[in-house]
């Protein structure tokens, strides 16, 4: 019985256990931070790739704003929507840049004529509104990709 006692009140490894422990808990917390880092940077980067490919489907609105041809008197058939920038070729893309890798394309089509909206500043019985939807693709690096739909109208006769 007292080898027992003497075991027990024996503190000469509290020393490298009490280490061990801090170490094991450092290490622990130190693997975990590296994993959330490793994380936020993969969020960082699909967000970053995200807003590349959005922007190269702004620039296809804007390139559908200056190209009249895709919503004028041409295109007013509800069945055929224009796909740019080539209508021959749907899947063709316009590249925004020789030195990026973003792209755009897109297809506007015409959906009705009505009478212009209210506030417009055109008389009812003499003018009409054209209708039209365009849907603008963008795509970016790592084959990313991003839709914008939006409506407008143009006044004619």
């Amino acid at each position: 019985m007292c080898r027992f006692f003497k075991l027990v009140d024996n503190q000469d490894g509290i020393a490298i256990i009490t280490v061990l422990l801090v170490l094991s808990i450092l290490t622990i917390t130190s693997l975990m931070a590296s994993r959330t880092t490793t994380t936020e940077l993969q969020i960082s980067t699909s967000d970053q790739l995200y807003k590349i490919s959005f922007y190269a489907a702004e620039a296809a609105q804007a390139y559908v704003i200056f190209n009249t041809d895709l919503y004028g008197s041409a295109n007013i058939d509800s069945e055929d929507p224009v796909n740019f920038p080539d209508d021959d070729i749907p899947t063709a893309k316009q590249i925004l840049d020789a030195d990026s890798s973003e792209a755009f394309n897109g297809e506007v089509a015409y959906l009705t004529s009505m009478v212009p909206p209210r506030g417009s500043g055109f008389s009812v019985g003499k003018f009409k509104s054209h209708v039209y939807q365009m849907r603008c693709n963008g795509f970016g690096p790592r084959n990313s990709k991003s839709r914008i739909e939006a409506g407008f109208y143009r006044i004619g006769f």
